[in-house]
């Protein structure tokens, strides 16, 4: 006979396996799976835990909740976790994390914002990964974190990666904590001083996860792009007319454009300032 496990049922299902012997703590009356209940016409492969609600012991009328386990049969199977439910589980790593820097170490630095707080925003599966944008009070970026088919044992600290979009290619860095694990960063802002309230700074956290896939982005930036070119090929013309008009060419003065907006300052709707990211 296999050893005793000591415990009680108490109508929890979750502790017991379909195949489960359990006996009456009263009278000692043993209910095996395999044999099930003549007296109440239950049928034989009846696990423990689908007996009916009414149920007693057949020998004593003692109350089923009460029964003892006396072989635990086999473990239930664990069912496999969803990779919606990695994602739940890798925010939480990644609040817990920053939380414990913020406590620790940048409570009191003269670039943390202190209406902020750490929080994890929209964290999803996406092409088998894990995305979503990590607010801290000292900076915002989106976090790509691996999903359970990815090695990136091969990528090294401060590696940096495109990763393409449907409103565009951004570039990330990877980095890794030991209690986070490795991830890809992407600096949406840094520092976060423009930030009056936490409430502002996740509602931009959001609508950069909506534009991050809108395929609109992408084109008003291809249009911005080809407005901009118009514009300086207009100034370059007027240039050239000056130029002619002045007799020493080498006093021309170069016409200044704006540069070419990045990805990253669309999808931030221009916020973003340069910053190095603490991440």
């Amino acid at each position: 006979m296999s050893a005793r496990f000591e415990g009680s049922y108490l109508g929890d299902a979750g502790k017991i396996a379909s195949d489960a012997v359990l006996e009456c703590k009263i009278c000692w009356h043993v209910y095996d799976p395999a044999i099930g209940d003549d007296t109440r016409q239950i049928k034989a492969g009846t696990p423990f835990s689908a007996l009916p609600d009414d149920w007693r012991c057949p020998q004593c009328d003692g109350e089923r909740d009460q029964f003892m386990v006396v072989h635990a049969g086999t473990a239930p199977i664990p069912p496999a976790p969803t990779l919606a439910m990695l994602a739940i589980e890798k925010a939480r790593r990644l609040t817990d994390a920053f939380r414990d820097i913020h406590d620790n170490k940048m409570r009191d630095t003269p670039f943390t914002n202190r209406s902020l707080a750490v929080e994890a925003i929209g964290f999803r599966p996406w092409d088998g990964h894990i995305l979503g944008v990590l607010v801290v009070p000292w900076f915002m970026n989106l976090v790509l974190m691996p999903g359970p088919e990815d090695d990136w044992g091969h990528f090294r600290t401060g590696e940096k990666h495109i990763f393409t979009f449907p409103s565009g290619d951004y570039e990330f860095v990877f980095n890794q904590r030991p209690s986070t694990g490795p991830y890809f960063a992407c600096s949406l802002f840094s520092p976060m001083e423009d930030f009056s309230s936490q409430l502002q700074a996740t509602d931009t956290a959001r609508m950069v996860m909506a534009a991050l896939f809108d395929p609109a982005s992408r084109a008003a930036e291809d249009d911005r792009a080809g407005e901009i070119r118009a514009l300086r090929e207009a100034d370059l013309a007027a240039e050239a007319d000056r130029t002619k008009a002045v007799e020493e060419t080498a006093a021309a003065t170069v016409a200044v454009v704006e540069p070419m907006p990045s990805r990253r300052a669309l999808l931030t709707l221009g916020q973003n300032k340069p910053g190095e990211d603490a991440a």
